[in-house]
């Protein structure tokens, strides 16, 4: 028997809301380019290297556990002598940092030292720490006193200082004097670089990073009382800003709020291997940020591929809510990052229900307003394409950024164009500028209705989408309407999107009106629309190891009149 997912009142549905991207066009500008270039000359000037010299520690105070589970099979493929991330491998006898090479997630990967995370969940001490120590020489070889590049960007030497003292044992075994004191003596150097750096961390998780390595140092590398001060003012600022009142992200990705959660948390353990009070604002981000993640989850317990993620799997989504240590039911509502959640019997649906995120938080995001994913049980039904944000071995950079298009998403898009402009520089320009949403909870089920303005400046068209799912969770209405806006300046066609999982199987009826969705070992559910044609076009969904994988959209397509167009649908669970 499946059950209801209980409704909590502190959810606090709001009905009338409006959502407004604030900064509309504007990206990162060119006087805060040239100050980021000008920041990074400065770091090779002679008093820049004076800050860096100092005393060096000859031990940390202590080595906090980290409460994140890693990823076993990367770290088995690491004691094999290979380094692995999303299809991309090095091998470790042939690894050179002054001339690494790859996606930009795996050389973040790689100077970040996230990988010592997978390498300890692998194998014992004894087992790891020969690998670590290999990596290790490598990379103080390469950047330890050359102090440039992204090697020592602020983000990175946060976290670098996380896993460091975290996977201490691992990377401080040896009984080469000379090598553990270039450790810590290039540990205290990236502290010292940071009292300087985190400040100008690039926005968004990446100040979340930068401060919180720099408060670890200051708890964990003697005489650090002044330093932890700093930084945790500056996490203070930082957390205010990154994290929205419902604890959400502002650049609205969910992957990227399991990945601030998991910072936080290991953070945390850093004040409790000091026996030291976690800094207040800590335990209030992750109390609100969890039930914000756990509501764009899915029934098989992974995330929703919204603004450029990757659908990560319930396994590392459990891991990184057991390291929060925060107990608590999905958020149905988050108003401010804008995310709704329906859910009935096993059904749970997810929509994109605010503007795309601020044009200096948005790389890798998404004009993806009004789309929605859903799923049945453990079965994924309706998705979104995702993935935009990583690029790698199996996902080409053009492709990801096709990915971030509104075709790559379920929802409305009208004559090929974005709701919101993605342009050519990576940033995003206009299009949605507001989200106007009516949430009413009934005792048949529940029921939303928003609208968007990005085809009002181009088209002189509004698009409003109704959905409602009943209370059993077997049956999920919609409507889009096209309506009049402004002045009206084409009859342009348009086409609603739904992209199907991989697993589901797509059968036409004999009347082209609708289709039939089998699941492989699951549900069979039928649609059926009204007001337009319906095909069956090609797709693809990026999964959680952020490999390509091909299936099917079901496309409803049409024109809209000068009075505006309205195409009714229907998902409806069969036997």
């Amino acid at each position: 028997m499946t059950k209801h997912e209980p409704i909590d009142p502190t959810d606090g549905i709001e009905q009338g809301k409006r959502l407004i991207r604030v900064d509309t066009d504007r990206g990162i500008s060119l006087s805060q380019r040239l100050a980021e270039s000008l920041q990074r000359l400065t770091w090779r000037t002679p008093l820049h290297k004076l800050r860096l010299r100092g005393r060096f520690p000859l031990k940390l105070l202590a080595a906090p556990d980290d409460p994140v589970i890693g990823d076993p099979k990367t770290g088995e493929l690491l004691l094999r002598g290979v380094i692995s991330f999303r299809g991309e491998k090095i091998a470790i006898r042939e690894l050179d940092f002054r001339t690494l090479q790859g996606s930009p997630g795996l050389i973040e990967y790689l100077h970040s030292f996230a990988w010592l995370r997978d390498l300890s969940t692998a194998a014992t001490r004894q087992q790891a720490a020969p690998v670590a120590e290999a990596i290790m020489s490598r990379w103080l070889s390469a950047h330890a006193e050359k102090v440039e590049g992204l090697a020592w960007r602020a983000d990175l030497w946060g976290k670098r200082i996380l896993y460091w003292t975290a996977h201490a044992p691992l990377i401080l075994s040896s009984r080469d004097l000379v090598y553990r004191s270039a450790v810590l003596n290039t540990l205290a150097r990236g502290a010292r670089h940071l009292d300087r750096a985190a400040d100008k961390a690039p926005d968004g998780i990446g100040k979340v990073a930068a401060w919180s390595g720099l408060i670890a140092a200051g708890l964990l590398i003697p005489g650090g009382e002044p330093r932890r001060a700093y930084a945790e003012a500056g996490l203070t600022r930082a957390l205010n800003t990154v994290f929205t009142e419902d604890g959400g992200i502002a650049c609205r990705s969910p992957s990227t709020l399991v990945e601030a959660i998991a910072l936080l948390s290991l953070l945390r353990a850093a004040y409790e291997a000091r026996r030291e009070e976690p800094l207040p604002a800590i335990e209030p981000v992750l109390a609100r940020a969890i039930p914000a993640l756990l509501g764009v989850t899915h029934g098989d317990g992974g995330l929703a591929s919204w603004q450029g993620g990757l659908p990560l799997d319930q396994l590392r989504i459990a891991a990184v809510v057991e390291a929060s240590q925060v107990r608590a039911r999905p958020l149905r509502q988050a108003r401010d990052w804008g995310y709704q959640r329906l859910a009935g019997g096993g059904t749970v649906v997810t929509v994109d229900a605010a503007p795309p995120p601020a044009s200096r938080l948005a790389k890798g995001g998404c004009a993806s307003t009004l789309a929605f994913e859903m799923s049945d049980g453990p079965h994924r039904l309706i998705v979104s394409c995702g993935g935009a944000r990583h690029e790698g071995a199996y996902l080409p950079s053009a492709l990801a950024q096709a990915l971030r298009a509104t075709a790559a998403h379920s929802t409305l898009i009208v004559n090929d164009a974005n709701s919101t402009a993605i342009l050519a520089d990576g940033s995003l320009g206009r299009g949605v500028a507001e989200v106007a949403i009516d949430r009413q909870e009934l005792e048949g089920g529940s029921r939303i209705e928003a609208s968007h303005d990005g085809y009002v400046r181009r088209f002189g068209l509004l698009h409003r989408r109704q959905l409602a799912l009943s209370v059993d969770g077997r049956q999920l209405t919609g409507e889009d309407m096209l309506l009049p806006s402004g002045r009206r300046k084409a009859t342009p066609g348009f086409a609603i999107r739904f992209h199907l999982a991989p697993e589901v199987e797509v059968t036409l009826t004999a009347d082209n009106l609708g289709a039939l969705l089998r699941v492989d070992g699951g549900p069979l559910w039928q649609f059926r629309c009204k007001g337009a044609a319906l095909t069956v076009e090609e797709s693809l969904w990026v999964d959680a190891s952020g490999r390509p994988r091909e299936t099917q959209q079901l496309v409803v397509s049409g024109e809209s009149p000068a009075g505006g167009a309205s195409v009714a649908w229907l998902l409806k669970r069969a036997g």
